[in-house]
């Protein structure tokens, strides 16, 4: 690993939002989500069909995370056994009884929204904000602000697999900006500026089809750094990147072998929300169906006090 340079001199060339909305800013590239965008959205609602895009919290075919994290543990903690004879539910006027449960779990281990200050180097996260501003928990750029002003706007499918003519896309494939470009047209759309990107690459499919084996010599597939990506982002004003992969990109670049640097170029540099592990399935094969790859999308992450990220469940409405 010595050989790899690190992430400041990768990204010492790359461009910044910092400060472009003040120097108390914490929601980045949202902030071209105006009133505006959100009615462009909703003028791309056609029929009233309601996609959910999250994945399923606890599936009984296992949940992809990031290696080191632990899937969701769900505990019963009240049903009909406890008001059995020598229970020790608790009785109330009218015979009322109830189920209860709980969950111990990753905020981030299952489809989530990161915090702008969820990665960082150099000491710096978003907006230039100290890194020891999240000993203990984000007091700066924690995912709170991104969920206190929601996410709405317009969301553009983009297909990588179905494009490429795969069921999925290999580990470490990689592809680029021009790519989406290509792909949205031939899906007879174009990427206007501040849409919303949802890129399918099925890639999780085989997580449930190789189990434990899906973690050896981990890369997942998806978007690759360069500077001319980095710089397409910022002129097109992305707000939000979601994929149906567990880190949105290349795990590790290709080039540089420096792992993640699009969370630090697009999310820590630019501002771009990161929205990961989608479920795009149902809303893939309606696009390829009706050809509408454009819609309303609105997503409201958790608002869990200092996170570094929590659960959403997208809604995309064609």
């Amino acid at each position: 690993m010595s050989d790899i340079r690190p992430m400041s001199e990768v990204l010492k060339d790359a461009p910044t939002n910092w400060g472009k909305w003040g120097p108390d800013d914490e929601v980045g590239s949202l902030n071209y989500l105006t009133p505006e965008e959100v009615m462009r959205g909703i003028a791309h609602v056609r029929s009233g069909r309601v996609f959910t895009l999250q994945r399923m919290i606890g599936d009984p075919k296992g949940d992809p995370l990031w290696p080191g994290r632990e899937a969701a543990v769900r505990t019963q903690v009240l049903d009909e056994s406890d008001w059995d004879e020598g229970g020790s539910a608790p009785e109330y006027p009218g015979g009322l009884h109830y189920a209860d449960d709980k969950i111990e779990a990753f905020l981030q281990g299952s489809t989530q929204y990161d915090a702008l200050g969820h990665v960082w180097y150099d000491g710096k996260i978003w907006n230039g904000f100290d890194a020891d501003t999240t000993r203990g928990g984000l007091e700066k750029a924690s995912i709170t602000p991104i969920a206190n002003r929601g996410i709405v706007g317009r969301g553009i499918l983009l297909d990588i697999a179905r494009w490429r003519g795969k069921d999925a896309l290999d580990p470490a494939e990689s592809f680029t900006h021009e790519d989406l470009m290509a792909c949205a047209k031939d899906q007879g759309v174009k990427i206007e500026k501040h849409d919303i990107l949802l890129v399918r690459t099925n890639f999780l499919k085989k997580f449930h089809e190789m189990g434990d084996a899906f973690y050896e010599n981990f890369c997942e597939p998806g978007l690759v750094y360069s500077p001319e990506l980095v710089q397409w982002f910022q002129e097109m004003e992305i707000p939000n990147l979601a994929t149906d992969t567990i880190a949105n990109e290349v795990t590790f670049d290709p080039t540089t072998g420096v792992a993640l640097p699009l969370h630090c170029a697009l999310m820590r540099n630019l501002g771009v929300a990161l929205t990961e592990i989608c479920d795009l399935e149902q809303i893939a094969e309606d696009c390829a169906e009706d050809r509408q790859y454009t819609f309303l999308y609105a997503a409201a992450p958790l608002k869990v006090h200092k996170a570094a990220g929590t659960p959403v469940n997208p809604l995309a409405v064609k």
